[in-house]
């Protein structure tokens, strides 16, 4: 919030980037209805994303809704998550094919196992 502060000083709106899935989205939303300098709200929409989230955010005519319920105000379906844990070696998720294709579709599920995203 305090760089939101800064930029807001500079003329200059901020897009808070989202890699990491739909708790981290939860925490931008919040943060997005907070400062009057936003750009966007960036998300990954996908299935598996979607069915993390059991409730809480919604998004309506490409506005997204904040949630209203306590804490983040998202209800994490615990048991998804367990039964699809992050196996890979790296810190991050990959978030773009190695080598990138750029003569095919985005595979890029945002975590997803292959397989499980629906």
């Amino acid at each position: 919030k305090k760089i939101a502060a800064l930029a807001e000083a500079h003329n200059a709106q901020i897009a808070p980037h989202l890699y990491a899935g739909p708790v981290e989205w939860a925490a931008n939303v919040h943060l997005a209805v907070s400062i009057p300098n936003i750009l966007m709200a960036e998300t990954i929409e996908t299935p598996f994303h979607s069915a993390l989230i059991k409730t809480g955010i919604t998004v309506d005519g490409g506005h997204i809704n904040a949630p209203q319920a306590p804490g983040l105000g998202i209800e994490v379906d615990e048991d998804l998550a367990r039964a699809n844990p992050w196996t890979g070696d790296g810190l991050h998720l990959q978030m773009q094919e190695d080598p990138i294709d750029h003569t095919g579709p985005n595979l890029f599920e945002g975590g997803a196992p292959v397989g499980k995203s629906d």
